[in-house]
């Protein structure tokens, strides 16, 4: 019993605390990497295992986390959760593309306010897949909650990689795109075939993305960090209004009696977006310039849209269920027939 009680009293229970905070798991080992990087940047220089990991283990990091998100994806889910993932997948996709493309078009790689068409393609084309899970247990219905199978393929920096080379924005080899999806091929094989795998893999995410954050951190300054506050703000309130679009294109796709405020929900920037614009850097060293700013820039992103989305979400769920119009699913109908009873 004492020596029970010993190890209650040892476990600070860090890691759930980090996961405690919003965006907690990118924000503080990036933070800790950065306020390092400043003040005693040599202490990533000691070489061996210390450099190779908190310094130059992006890469790799970066491929073992594609493993993980690969394994998440269930090969079972199809029927109507695959059509609404596929759905706000491709709607996050092209949208991304569009808004990347117009400020490349009309400002040219600079971009505008600070941002360049490839941190507006990187914070829009993919979305916070853990709220949207939690959204969906509030909000949606069964088939919402398993459409994160399909969503879940935009959380790494594929789509990211995919649409700036079809834009032309940035020059991504075709190996590098292939280099890109072998591991979620790998990650999503393997957890397919052995459920202890893919929840290994769950229970192991969190710890891949605190040490790949730190690597990525590890090449970023407090300079950047300041200079990047007014433009990431933006970027995080432009990513938090697409909500509306999706809310209404989203539903304007799906069945009526399957229609909810759910496709407001994808109007996120994932957690770990902040580790794209590293992804990028390494296909192509021509945006190697871009990667400290856009980093920073997707890190404050995440964390707005963490905080605005599910505003959006429940005023959307709010206003329909006022209106009272065969516009969300059945299962909402029968919640609500029940609540007004």
């Amino acid at each position: 019993m004492a020596e029970n009680n010993e190890d209650k009293r040892l476990d600070l229970d860090l890691l759930n605390k980090m996961k405690n905070i919003p965006g907690g798991l990118v924000l503080i080992p990036l933070i800790i990497a950065v306020v390092i990087a400043t003040f005693v940047p040599q202490i990533f220089q000691i070489g061996g295992y210390v450099t190779a990991l908190f310094y130059d283990g992006n890469a790799c990091m970066m491929g073992f986390f594609l493993i993980v998100c690969g394994s998440s994806i269930d090969v079972r889910q199809v029927g109507l959760p695959l059509y609404k993932g596929v759905v706000m997948t491709a709607t996050k996709f092209i949208l991304g593309v569009v808004l990347g493309m117009i400020v490349g078009t009309v400002f040219g790689d600079a971009g505008i306010l600070g941002l360049t068409p490839f941190v507006i393609i990187a914070a829009i084309t993919n979305s916070n897949s853990s709220l949207y899970i939690s959204l969906s247990s509030q909000y949606g219905n069964a088939s919402d909650t398993g459409a994160v199978s399909i969503l879940a393929l935009n959380d790494g920096p594929f789509f990211t990689l995919v649409a700036l080379g079809a834009t032309g924005l940035a020059n991504i080899p075709i190996m590098s795109l292939i280099a890109t999806i072998v591991p979620l091929l790998i990650g999503f094989i393997w957890g397919n075939v052995d459920r202890t795998f893919r929840k290994t893999c769950s229970t192991a995410q969190p710890i891949v993305t605190f040490f790949m954050t730190i690597s990525i951190g590890a090449k970023t300054s407090v300079g950047t960090i300041i200079t990047a506050g007014a433009s990431g703000i933006i970027l995080g309130l432009l990513s938090a209004v697409t909500a509306i679009f999706f809310f209404f294109i989203v539903n304007l796709l799906l069945p009526k009696k399957e229609r909810n405020a759910m496709g407001a929900a994808i109007g996120t920037t994932a957690l770990n977006s902040a580790q794209t614009p590293a992804a990028v850097g390494e296909a192509d060293p021509a945006m190697q310039e871009y990667v400290p700013m856009a980093t920073a820039q997707c890190a404050t992103a995440s964390v707005i849209t963490l905080f605005l989305c599910p505003c959006f979400v429940a005023f959307f769920d709010n206003y329909m269920r006022k209106n009272r119009k065969g516009i969300y699913s059945a299962e909402g109908w029968a919640a609500d027939k029940v609540a007004t009873n």
